[in-house]
């Protein structure tokens, strides 16, 4: 992973708002969810930032609860017909998962970054 000499920014704010975890400044993706080879203004390989699947598994749970939860709760106030819970809870988990990946995705990237983060391996 390459060596950080000037760290100017916080990662973490960084990785929400989409920048750079070295100095916050150029983009993160090239994308909607495509990391950038390099930042465009301190010149950080980005090659290093693969977050997998962890920003989906974090956000199925997160919408996952909000979804479940707001069903229960209109089902328990109003018990309405079925096409009322396609026409709220479709919109609403749609929203929340567009939302929120790509901030989740950039977060679990900055935290890579800051954490020095590789890929593991045994020692022989």
């Amino acid at each position: 992973m390459t060596e950080r000499p000037h760290v100017t920014a916080h990662p973490y704010l960084a990785g929400l708002r989409g920048r750079c975890p070295r100095c916050g400044e150029g983009k993160l993706f090239a994308g909607y969810l495509q990391v950038a080879p390099r930042c465009e203004r301190c010149g950080l390989d980005l090659a290093f930032a693969d977050s997998g699947d962890g920003p989906a598994v974090f956000i199925m749970m997160i919408v996952g609860f909000i979804a479940v939860g707001s069903t229960l709760w209109l089902e328990s106030h109003y018990a309405p017909p079925v096409w009322v819970y396609l026409a709220v809870e479709l919109p609403l988990v749609a929203g929340l998962v567009l939302g929120l990946l790509r901030p989740a995705k950039g977060l679990l990237i900055a935290a890579q970054f800051h954490n020095k983060a590789e890929q593991g391996r045994l020692d022989r």
